[in-house]
């Protein structure tokens, strides 16, 4: 988790580093390759990732297709509270996704996911002092390359402490 976080830094100035991260991500979330998800820009408190138009990633009318968009919410949020929270000590499940569409994306679409510290320390970090699990809920927002609002996810979170875990064996 180290090296991911150095990473991100570099990437946050580097094209080049920006472009490795994407590869390291792309082999280290296999699920997402052949939707060619990118992360093309990181800030300190925000992350913006792409979903392009391409053949991979259009439904029958050559729309972009919903489960696609659902993906890059997820994505998005979830890396973003990866790079917040340290695997090492909490692990980050998907509770539930719930999509409401807008307006049908024609063209690429961004997701700008913002998670500020301040965010993570009152939201998470203090609550998982007093308990073993919890629940957060993003909004994240897609947008198309002309501004169009495209859809709406919610998507709940589990963090968890990882000694509060229980494995089956």
């Amino acid at each position: 988790m180290d090296k991911l976080n150095s990473l991100v830094q570099k990437a946050k100035t580097s094209k080049f580093y920006l472009w490795l991260l994407n590869m390291v991500l792309l082999r280290t979330v296999p699920f997402n390759k052949p939707h060619n998800l990118k992360v093309t820009h990181i800030g300190d408190e925000e992350i913006t990732v792409t979903a392009y138009n391409i053949k991979s990633n259009r439904n029958h009318i050559n729309g972009i297709h919903a489960c696609l968009l659902a993906t890059l919410c997820e994505y998005a949020s979830g890396l973003s509270l990866l790079l917040h929270l340290s695997p090492k000590d909490y692990r980050i499940i998907l509770k539930t996704i719930h999509m409401t569409y807008h307006y049908q994306a024609k063209t690429d679409v961004n997701v700008v996911f913002k998670l500020t510290k301040q965010q993570v320390e009152t939201d998470f970090i203090t609550p998982l002092k007093s308990t073993d699990a919890m629940f957060h809920e993003f909004k994240v927002d897609v947008y198309d390359l002309e501004n169009h609002h495209i859809c709406t996810g919610l998507i709940n979170w589990q963090i968890k402490a990882w000694k509060s875990v229980k494995l089956r064996k």
